[in-house]
């Protein structure tokens, strides 16, 4: 995707071979920032405090904090090491654990002294081969997103969250169908959560698809459902950091809720994910999936942009009030209409997801 005529990934590595660089999204969207992670401490301080996210970009992260493990020290013992430190960075994503096995299996075996060049190599196809699944993510939505526009009538898209390019390493997976279908010359508009209380929705989200120029409007998190119950959402579309075999989906806070006003409604509802975002080991996502506890202060302070053009951070809640602050849930398999893949589209369910990943049936 490009910022202001340039091409850009969310990640890549950097000239000297060694350092790994990466958008800083916390300072979007008013700073657009590139990080050096030149450790392994330095990629789990990235994926802990947000500086990466999306459960795509976190598992790509996660590999070159291996790479960067083993430029320092490819002993089994830091191997070990990088592996327990980066899984405990972020509890929710599975595709943190699945690029920390996926290096942890290949790299293993290997002596010592190619154990480097390996995993430099491995990062950098996990992060070519996200870009590819996210293109066809937004292929096969694309199709789908035609079927829903017979007349040629404008539609409109309703996401939560950001699950656009800067989730992914490129293209984003429920945005991704956006994007083709804009670039396909389908007029299409996004209604933009908020997606309180990290905005990620108004920070990320908008301002991707004002550089994609991708009309779009941010609304407050709770207009959702009134602007379905006028007939003013054709589709809700979002991603997943966690998909069961049956078809659960654990989404960013709040998503549960865009799922049943669309029930509610008539609205069908879509998630797009990659493969490596279903985990084929659980089946209840209310019992098993770990939701990730954040700290108060996203809830209770907010920052921005003043009148001066200085950035601040201000308390919003009164002095001495607590905040809880769950930054996910599970919406249950019967609120999703489809789950848009790189395999193509199914329905919510075991037998959905077998159809199009039938090597999974062993674990069944």
């Amino acid at each position: 995707m490009k910022v202001d005529g340039k091409s850009y990934r969310t990640i890549w590595l950097g000239n000297d071979g060694t350092t790994v660089q990466a958008i800083d999204q916390t300072l979007l969207p008013h700073d657009f920032v590139v990080r050096d992670l030149r450790s392994m401490e330095d990629a789990e301080k990235a994926i802990r405090t947000m500086i990466v996210r999306g459960a795509p970009l976190i598992g790509a992260a996660a590999a070159y904090g291996v790479a960067l493990a083993m430029a320092a020290d490819p002993s089994d013992a830091n191997l070990a090491q990088a592996h327990k430190v980066l899984l405990a960075s972020r509890p929710t994503a599975v595709n943190l654990r699945w690029a920390l096995d996926d290096l942890r299996a290949l790299l293993a075996p290997l002596p010592q002294a190619k154990r480097r060049e390996a995993a430099y190599r491995r990062a950098a196809e996990i992060c070519d081969e996200d870009a590819e699944i996210c293109r066809r993510i937004g292929e096969n939505g694309l199709a789908e997103i035609k079927r829903l526009q017979p007349r040629g009538e404008r539609l409109n898209a309703l996401t939560h969250c950001n699950a656009g390019w800067l989730a992914t390493v490129d293209w984003g997976t429920a945005l991704s169908p956006i994007y083709h279908a804009h670039d396909a010359g389908i007029p299409i508009h996004v209604w933009v959560d908020e997606t309180r209380p990290r905005n990620q929705g108004a920070s990320l989200t908008a301002w991707e698809l004002a550089k994609h120029g991708v009309p779009h409007t941010v609304i407050a998190d709770n207009a959702g459902g009134h602007l379905m119950q006028h007939g003013k959402v054709d589709f809700c579309i979002v991603g997943t950091d966690r998909t069961t075999r049956r078809g659960d989906v654990c989404n960013k806070i709040g998503t549960y809720l865009k799922a049943l006003a669309a029930h509610d409604n008539g609205v069908p509802f879509y998630v797009g994910l990659p493969y490596p975002t279903i985990d084929w080991t659980i089946s209840d996502g209310y019992r098993d999936i770990p939701i990730e506890e954040r700290h108060p202060h996203e809830v209770s302070r907010l920052t921005g942009r003043t009148d001066s053009g200085d950035i601040a951070t201000i308390d919003v809640l009164p002095e001495g009030s607590p905040a809880a602050n769950p930054a996910f849930d599970v919406t249950p398999a019967r609120l999703v209409t489809a789950l848009i893949t790189e395999r193509g589209v199914c329905a919510a369910s075991e037998a959905g997801l077998l159809s199009l990943y039938p090597e999974q049936a062993k674990a069944a």
